[in-house]
């Protein structure tokens, strides 16, 4: 067995050192400054009348311990963007109330100030640690399986086709295909469900799930670059970086608003004294009472706290958005079109209805067509072949087996010549009567029929059907709770769409259409109703989520096409997700309208009566950073929201 040089991981051991400590320092640094900014300010307070040279001395450290990162943001916006921000106005209003003796004041705005800045980026830490949790499940090697012997390599050399070992409590390196083995496999880093999945032989696995207690050999069909598990990772990463439209307007309007309230500050410094005899002290004073109050910076903060919040939320419970420009728009929703296949069904066939005639009996009937379907690969046939299995039944094999192209196969069993497949293989003299009726009566409830016939005719039908997902209709049911329409878009045909629908309750069905007709239909929707969510899973949905208001792709059984166009992802699959994330859009969008209100109103209110009455800075500090803290801890509480709050 080769195993990696010990210098790879005394290297490896030094990097993930060197990450936790920057980690560490970008998590708590900012926090820790505020908290030492505000000891300092404490001791100063406590020494002003005693010795107030070292009072003076200790208010300047606090200044600079808790206003360095946000007069360096300050000043890089400056020189580099030529503009202004609300650090800046901060930074400018602590130092004008040091200038003219109100030390305590400015030392205090300070610290409010950095406390606020420290949970907001407590804030963007806790939604980026779905993240870190991810990569800390991301398997560095795999056991490569080549020549009877096992080899230690990096996830990146293993390529689609190589068979790798995962022991029981292993991470599956990459994703695959179970070749042998049986074990329990805790997919949570993917779906977000804990719950172990019991996987066998043909069964799908991905990588970083977390083995059980059996081993199992995996045939490898992704490049680690391509495994859903790093697509997943690069979603949520995506997710961070990308701001709502309300975000970046609320930026550019913190940029404009910034230079209005330093030059109103300028007038109200330079005007009364020359106007009115006004003391220019108290000009002044009343000048950076303004400046504080004025800010934006609870505004500022009303949107992304939230934002980031909803956002790491639905990550933990496998809804991924990949920006919350989509978690603005979903709760903006009003209709939900879903693809039928795979979506609101699972995308296999089932038998539904055995109806045996000559004598035969069902499980007389389905052993013999098992058998001739076992040469099959066609997705009816295999769906036969499980029932039999399920049964107990062990298909024969059949003798010269041929296929009849487009209609069915036939072959020989026990000497005798039999047939299976379409309805249209019957005789005009056949198909009449109580097979007549049986099939109409089948394909009117939206099943496939399939016919087997020996010499005598037909001796049994066979009904398929696609298997409605078990979640479907209560996902459906709690949609319509929340007012929103939904509707299917389906190449099927009409009557089996029609079936489904009508099982699930969905208001509006779309049948027999092509990519180009579901474009059509979902630009309909969207003039009628407003913005209209699609969900799907196949490359032929792919044009009609980009169409989308908001595209929703099912993560685990998802094509790439699918994956990569929609806007939020099931990585569960589990379509009664669509509602909690409808309903955390829509609670997102309810918290920040409560913040900017809240934000809105203190700032009007102690902007009047700074004009009215005047108003002492340090109840203007409390009151402007207070608010702050408020709308950021208000946004906050999304990181524990449950579906139904």
């Amino acid at each position: 067995m080769n195993e990696p040089a010990g210098s790879d991981d005394l290297r490896r051991e030094r990097a993930a050192g060197t990450g936790a400590a920057a980690g560490w320092a970008s998590r708590y640094g900012e926090g820790m400054a505020a908290l030492a900014s505000g000891l300092i300010l404490a001791i100063a307070y406590s020494l002003e009348k005693t010795a107030y040279p070292w009072a003076v001395a200790l208010y300047i450290a606090a200044f600079a311990v808790g206003g360095f990162v946000k007069a360096k943001e300050g000043l890089l916006t400056l020189v580099r963007e030529r503009d202004l921000d609300v650090n800046l106005l901060m930074i400018v209003a602590a130092i004008g109330a040091a200038s003219i003796g109100y030390w305590t004041e400015g030392a205090v705005l300070i610290f409010i100030f950095s406390l606020s800045g420290a949970l907001e980026t407590y804030t963007m830490d806790r939604s980026s640690k779905d993240i870190s949790s991810l990569m800390d499940q991301k398997p560095e090697t795999g056991r490569l399986v080549r020549d009877g012997a096992e080899h230690i390599v990096a996830i990146e050399a293993l390529k689609a086709g190589d068979l790798v070992l995962v022991k029981p409590g292993e991470r599956i390196p990459s994703d695959g295909i179970v070749a042998e083995g049986a074990s329990d496999v805790n997919q949570a880093s993917i779906t977000g469900e804990s719950i172990p999945v019991d996987k066998g032989v043909g069964d799908a696995v991905f990588a970083g799930t977390l083995n059980g207690e059996g081993a199992l050999y995996v045939e490898v069909s992704q490049a680690s670059e391509s495994t859903l598990f790093a697509k997943i990772i690069r979603l949520v990463q995506e997710a961070q970086s990308e701001k709502p439209a309300s975000q970046r307007f609320m930026e550019r309007f913190e940029r404009i608003y910034a230079r209005a309230i330093l030059l109103i500050s300028g007038l109200l410094v330079a005007v009364p004294p020359l106007t009115m005899g006004i003391a220019w002290e108290d000009a002044f004073y009343k000048a950076m009472v303004f400046l504080v109050v004025a800010s934006p910076c609870a505004l500022v903060a009303s949107i992304m706290p939230a934002m980031l919040s909803a956002i790491s939320s639905g990550a933990r419970k496998g809804v991924l958005f990949k920006g919350g420009a989509h978690l603005e728009n979903l709760s903006n929703v009003r209709v939900v079109a879903f693809d039928k296949t795979g979506t609101l069904t699972q995308g296999r066939p089932v038998v539904t209805d055995i109806v045996a005639f000559q004598g035969y009996g069902e499980s007389e009937a389905l052993a013999i067509a098992a058998s001739l379907e076992s040469l099959s690969g066609h997705p009816l046939a295999k769906a036969i072949v499980l029932a039999a299995q399920e049964r107990g039944l062990t298909p024969e094999r059949p003798s010269e087996f041929g296929a009849l192209t487009g209609r069915g196969i036939q072959a020989k069993l026990g000497g005798e010549e039999w047939t299976i497949g379409k309805a249209s293989m019957l005789g005009e003299s056949e198909g009449r009567g109580g097979l007549a009726e049986t099939i109409e009566r089948l394909e009117g409830e939206g099943k496939t029929v399939s016919v087997l016939r020996n010499g005598q005719g037909a001796a049994a039908v066979f009904a398929l059907r696609d298997r409605v997902r078990p979640e479907a209709a209560r996902a459906i049911a709690r949609l319509k709770k929340l007012g929103v329409q939904t509707a299917m878009l389906t190449g099927d045909q009409e009557k089996t769409a029609l079936a489904i629908a009508g099982e699930l309750g969905v208001d509006r069905v779309y049948a027999d259409l092509l990519p180009e007709d579901k474009v059509a239909r979902i630009k309909e929707l969207k003039e009628a109703y407003g913005t209209v969510a699609m969900v799907g899973d196949g490359v032929n949905d792919a044009p009609a989520l980009a169409t989308a208001g908001v595209g929703i792709a099912m993560g685990a059984a998802g094509s790439d096409a699918a994956l990569e166009t929609a806007d939020v992802v099931l990585m569960n699959d589990d379509v009664a997700r669509i509602a909690d994330a409808i309903a955390l859009g829509r609670r997102t969008g309810t918290i920040i309208r409560q913040n900017m209100t809240f934000a809105l109103g203190v700032i009007v209110l102690l902007i009047a009566a700074n004009f009215i009455q005047g108003i002492a800075l340090p109840l203007g500090v409390v009151g402007h950073e207070g608010s702050t803290i408020l709308v950021i801890l208000n946004g906050l509480r999304l990181l524990g929201y449950r579906a139904g709050e």
